[in-house]
């Protein structure tokens, strides 16, 4: 998914809107494993996720919480839409009707303020620019309203927490795939926006992979921007460049999906996984999509980017926020890690497995519970 940072425009003003998507900060930090013992218990019982009570409670944890979208064109920001209020409900909380911000970085801050002014006591973002977003963030704080951040880490600014996958074990999967089935040749990124943390990471740790784990392969590059009609124009001109291409990694499958495979098809180049031919495809995101093209070998892996437990444990700490409750790094009883990030931000980076032909088919990936 996917990026979700946008520079210019509203979406509306995009040939490209119908795929664009998200992409999602941080760290080479590894997931530690929860003990068995904590899977039954509630988070304020495990380890890092318990409770500091440093402060005391502020709230009860009642009122209304805003929730805001950074897109709805993007089958990933589709599907975490549809969760957010079975979410919502699953935690107690009492969500307002979702804020689509359609792309536009300027419009996602007025509609933090929009919010705000209708008295809301959290916020839940996912912020389409990391930068941009802390006129948002500050005004929050001014209000003593706490915010959540899903998918994207802010570079300043207040947040409770950063609910985000590990985007760079991202680029080590896509990395560690492709190497594992390509013993030399060319392969290329298709890379998200660079201006994004997310794009940074992403294109950064399958570059360094590559180079330390598998020195037989070329990497090429396409900085698309999370642009699905970039992405198509300059995989095009690149296989006229390079038709003995062997892989691709595309960072973010609801926007670059589509546009490969036509691609592809237009070139008598998408040859089913396992005969002659077949140029290995990696993508993350985890959509049905992916699962689709998974199952009919046009790709081979995805990454499940969890729209699902974005929904659930932004709700869960925005309530937890509300109440004053406050967390520290380490394991949880949910099979992540929360780490803390350079600027001194709480991330808790939920787990994101790769989906193969063996385990797609899997009832407990999101991606095979929405069609």
């Amino acid at each position: 998914m996917a990026g979700t940072e946008v520079r210019n425009g509203r979406q509306g003003r995009r040939r490209h809107s119908r795929w664009r998507n998200e992409g999602r900060p941080f760290g080479w930090a590894v997931r530690a494993t929860a003990a068995a013992a904590c899977g039954a218990l509630a988070l304020t019982a495990c380890g890092s996720t318990k409770d500091t009570g440093a402060t005391g409670a502020k709230g009860d944890g009642s009122g209304k919480v805003g929730v805001i979208l950074p897109l709805l064109t993007s089958p990933f920001w589709q599907s975490y839409n549809d969760y957010v209020p079975k979410m919502a409900a699953s935690q107690g909380v009492d969500a307002l009707k979702t804020v689509n911000s359609n792309s536009d970085p300027s419009q996602q801050i007025t509609d933090v303020n929009n919010e705000l002014n209708q008295g809301v006591k959290g916020l839940v973002v996912a912020p389409l620019d990391s930068a941009a977003i802390q006129a948002g963030l500050d005004q929050a704080e001014r209000k003593g309203v706490p915010v959540v951040a899903v998918d994207v880490a802010p570079d300043k600014g207040k947040v409770a927490m950063v609910v985000r996958a590990d985007n760079v074990a991202y680029g080590v999967k896509a990395c560690q795939y492709l190497g594992a089935h390509i013993s030399s040749g060319k392969v290329v990124q298709v890379m998200g926006d660079l201006a994004s943390v997310n794009g940074r990471e992403r294109s950064e740790a399958f570059r360094a992979c590559v180079k330390k784990s598998f020195p037989r392969l070329k990497v090429l590059e396409i900085p698309a921007k999370w642009e699905s009609d970039t992405a198509a124009a300059k995989l095009d001109t690149l296989l006229n460049a390079n038709p003995d291409l062997k892989g691709i990694y595309l960072q973010a499958g609801g926007v670059y999906l589509a546009p490969t495979l036509q691609t592809l098809k237009s070139k008598n180049m998408l040859k089913k996984a396992g005969t002659a031919g077949h140029i290995a495809i990696v993508s993350n995101d985890g959509i049905p999509q992916e699962f689709d093209a998974i199952r009919k070998g046009e790709i081979d892996a995805t990454v499940s980017q969890p729209a699902d437990a974005y929904a659930k444990y932004g709700m869960y700490y925005v309530k937890a926020a509300m109440r004053g409750r406050t967390f520290t790094p380490g394991p949880t009883d949910h099979g992540s890690t929360i780490v803390k990030l350079p600027n001194g931000t709480l991330e808790d980076q939920l787990p994101a497995p790769l989906v193969t032909k063996a385990n797609v088919d899997d009832p407990e990936l999101w991606g095979n519970t929405v069609r």
